[in-house]
């Protein structure tokens, strides 16, 4: 037996995984074996046989961003008569949209502006809350959270604890790429949020009771040990704090961006490498979602089968959490077909996974 195939029995029996033994799977493990060990893994943390989705919506408050990263096609700069705002009568009437339309949730994120204040977000949350109060609020990435905090001149924890006051539920997983500085400095030039203050920011929400997302984007120029350190990383604060409620797996796509043709496209084959081996390492995040929006919905249908038990959310509209350039659309009726071709049973959930 060689070292990766004996590494992945040890995961098959319950073993923790060390950041040598992730490195050693993503470079050497054989692809039908990782879905198949992934898999089983996967089915001891979920319930058998059945794949989830989400129906909310993704509004992107203001296209205004200081970062301008690389990897963006949507953001613009500060310049009078460049950007798109949303007031927050704008933003109360998409809500309406999205709960008329079955969504249970609303994901709200947008670029770094500096025109937005804490008091300006505190105000939309609360009315958002008071206006619909069964409404689950998922609202502003780690970037957003410490450009806040960085502006208003607090900590990060009086950040969020102002923020969960208003009517914040949960962080979403944005900002997060691949949690290596020299990646990120080459995306962002600018200045991408350090990687352990990315981490910082999701630990401080877990403490205060904010659930949050990890995420993962794959195709930014890493290599299999960046991989691995990002999913060690990860692993580490779960171990801490317990408040991640999933992991999400995206593939870049470069279309429209300063990237675009700069980078090696992510295949099926290692987007289903890394989700398995994700699946595996993450022993203490009970859910895995698969990206149908960046991977197509024949990749989608395989990563349910790879270690993944949610195909995330139809996104009733393209928001700034989105990733870059994805193209593929969804609606209700086609991802339960989806699931459901793939042998499995759909059921909609709500943002931290409870059942609709």
């Amino acid at each position: 037996m060689d070292d990766a195939a004996a590494i992945l029995e040890r995961a098959r029996d319950g073993a923790r995984l060390e950041l040598d033994e992730v490195q050693r799977l993503l470079e050497q493990g054989e692809i039908l074996q990782l879905g198949a060990v992934a898999a089983q893994l996967s089915r001891r943390r979920t319930e058998p046989g059945v794949a989830t989705y989400l129906i909310d919506r993704h509004i992107a408050h203001t296209s205004v961003c200081r970062y301008r990263c690389r990897l963006c096609t949507r953001a613009t700069a500060p310049v009078q008569g460049s950007a798109r705002e949303l007031t927050p009568e704008q933003i109360v009437a998409q809500v309406a949209e999205t709960i008329a339309s079955g969504g249970t949730g609303i994901r709200l994120g947008g670029g770094l502006n500096p025109e937005l204040g804490l008091d300006w977000y505190e105000a939309l949350l609360r009315l958002v809350r008071d206006t619909f109060p069964h409404l689950h609020l998922q609202a502003l990435s780690a970037p957003e959270i410490t450009d806040l905090s960085d502006r208003e001149g607090l900590p990060i924890s009086l950040v969020l604890a102002r923020l969960r006051e208003a009517g914040l539920g949960s962080l979403p997983g944005g900002g997060a790429e691949i949690l290596d500085d020299e990646i990120r400095r080459t995306v962002s030039p600018a200045g991408r949020l350090p990687a352990r203050s990315w981490l910082a920011v999701h630990r401080e929400a877990h403490r205060q009771g904010l659930p949050t997302e990890a995420a993962m984007v794959l195709g930014l120029g890493e290599t299999a040990r960046a991989r691995a350190q990002h999913l060690v990383r990860l692993r580490q604060v779960q171990d801490e704090t317990g408040g991640f409620v999933a992991f999400c797996l995206w593939s870049f796509q470069d279309a429209g961006t300063e990237l675009e043709g700069a980078l090696e496209p992510i295949n099926a084959v290692d987007y289903l490498r890394v989700l398995a081996v994700s699946r595996i390492t993450l022993d203490a995040i009970d859910h895995v979602q698969a990206s149908w929006e960046t991977q197509g919905e024949d990749v989608a249908q395989l990563a349910l089968h790879f270690g993944a038990d949610d195909l995330g959310s139809l996104r009733l509209e393209e928001g700034a959490g989105d990733a870059p350039g994805a193209s593929f659309r969804m609606d209700q009726a086609r991802i339960e077909r989806l699931i459901r071709g793939a042998g499995l049973i759909p059921r909609q959930r709500r943002t931290l996974f409870e059942r609709v």
